[in-house]
């Protein structure tokens, strides 16, 4: 639970967004115009459900229209409200600016518990929620295009982008109107895994960094290292399965809502996560021990802390015991402004969530693109490709056929070198490349200005710079 005394997740958003702009020399009113949202739409519903009219109170919020359409997602939460959903699509304007998503801000919300409602019941919600914001023009492909977020996955994307396609029959590009949907409802391959597979990057990029690591009292790989993950979900599943089962790290902690598993040695993060498919909870896991206080493993011993659930679970009651010389911010809003402070004097590394978690908006930015272009990634060249690279295949065998050369080609390379980029490939290309152009964006602003101690400055810097040039380009 955020102290009292500590500013909402909004005022964090704005206190961190003040820190940039003090260092920055904007025009006159521009501060301004970048840092408020341009609108807030609540709409309040009723649907028939078991008898009676439930009312419902949803959001949508503009942060900014530098670009369009703007993109977010639609979060499905109890805990939803204005200040909540205006702070996330202020994030969405600096997330798509870092990573250069040609999109403005924008964010969803229903205040609404998921669990308590069947499928049908949810379909019927999310159709009238979809519905009074489509006839607004706030799902739209050129204009506002949602995604999934907490308590929303692709089911939900597929109800709404079949909502807009019945109130919209001669839309071409209707598709585009939200992404994170099914692959056979027009997503695309590797977005349910971005977010996840996009912390996984941005270690990389941040690995690469020797001066990084020296500023985080750190050294060699992720192989080893320990990790300990909160949260449990999509974006934290595959962040920890990831890191993992394909760089080596040892994953030591999983904190979950109703508990947490520790385990020094490591734990089978797929273990796991069948686990909670099948029981709900990680209570009864019997491979690892059980913490009843499970928020108290965010001060575990360890390498690297991934938050990735909840805004505010690091903040004032919490900061000065963690221990952790890197944190990576897979979750909207985990640290606090004040626990930023407290950590930042630390020497803590802190990888910024408008950074660490940008892999969900980049490919759903290729799942746009795919949606406006008809076409699937890679359909048109694979074929091309591998039949170039057989022609050199051909040729290394035929010269190795000379029995002056002592050589053969290894067949695992055969095999790698032949075979053509696919749509899932290419997304993962494109995601890395990403993650690591605009990790080095950011980098060079922290390691060169004497005047900039930490990453998450260095990126609003980057961030606000790339949409104040937006807005002056615009007349402003």
């Amino acid at each position: 639970m955020t102290p009292a005394n500590e500013p909402s997740f909004r005022e964090s958003v704005d206190m961190m967004f003040n820190r940039a702009v003090a260092l920055m020399d904007l025009p006159p009113g521009l501060e301004e115009k970048i840092r408020v949202c341009n609108a807030t739409y609540t709409v309040r519903f009723g649907v028939r459900l078991r008898g009676k009219i439930q009312t419902f109170t949803g959001y949508r919020s503009v942060h900014s229209e530098h670009m369009e359409p703007v993109k977010g997602g639609i979060r499905y939460s109890l805990g939803v409200n204005q200040d909540e959903v205006e702070a996330l699509a202020a994030l969405m304007t600096y997330k798509c600016s870092l990573v250069e998503a040609p999109f403005g801000g924008s964010k969803g919300g229903l205040c609404i518990n998921p669990r308590e409602y069947d499928e049908q019941e949810l379909e019927l919600i999310t159709r009238r929620f979809a519905y009074e914001l489509i006839k607004r023009d706030l799902i739209h492909p050129a204009q506002n295009v949602p995604a999934p977020d907490m308590g929303t996955g692709e089911r939900e994307m597929a109800w709404i982008a079949d909502q807009y396609k019945r109130m919209n029959t001669a839309e071409l590009n209707g598709n585009a109107c939200v992404t994170g949907k099914p692959i056979n409802a027009g997503g695309i391959q590797g977005r349910t895994e971005a977010t996840g597979r996009g912390v996984q990057y941005a270690l990389h990029a941040f690995f690469k960094d020797a001066a990084g690591l020296r500023k985080a009292g750190m050294s060699g790989t992720l192989e080893g290292k320990r990790v300990v993950v909160q949260g449990l979900g999509n974006v934290g599943y595959h962040a920890a399965k990831f890191l993992s089962e394909e760089d080596g790290c040892k994953i030591t902690a999983i904190i979950e809502r109703d508990g947490a598993l520790h385990d020094e040695n490591g734990i089978e993060v797929e273990a796991v996560h069948q686990w909670i498919a099948k029981h709900g909870t990680i209570k009864g896991y019997p491979d690892a021990k059980m913490e009843e206080a499970g928020a108290k493993l965010l001060e575990a011993d360890c390498d690297i802390l991934i938050p990735a659930a909840l805004e505010g679970v690091i903040n004032l009651a919490n900061a000065d015991n963690i221990k952790a010389p890197l944190i990576i911010e897979a979750a909207n809003g985990p640290v606090t402004a004040g626990a930023d402070e407290v950590l930042r004097n630390k020497g803590t590394v802190i990888i910024p969530d408008m950074y660490a978690n940008a892999g969900g908006v980049t490919v759903s930015y290729f799942e746009w693109v795919k949606n406006l272009s008809h076409i699937r990634f890679g359909r048109m060249q694979r074929r091309q490709e591998e039949a170039r690279h057989q022609l050199i295949v051909d040729e290394l065998e035929r010269i190795s056929e000379d029995p002056s050369i002592k050589w053969t080609l290894n067949p695992n390379f055969k095999d790698k070198y032949l075979r053509g980029a696919g749509e899932l490939e290419l997304v993962r290309s494109g995601l890395d490349d990403t993650m690591q152009t605009a990790y080095q964006s950011m980098a060079a602003v922290w390691h060169d200005r004497d005047d900039v101690d930490d990453l998450r400055t260095a990126a609003y810097l980057v961030s606000i710079g790339k949409v104040s040039a937006s807005y002056r380009a615009k007349g402003l």
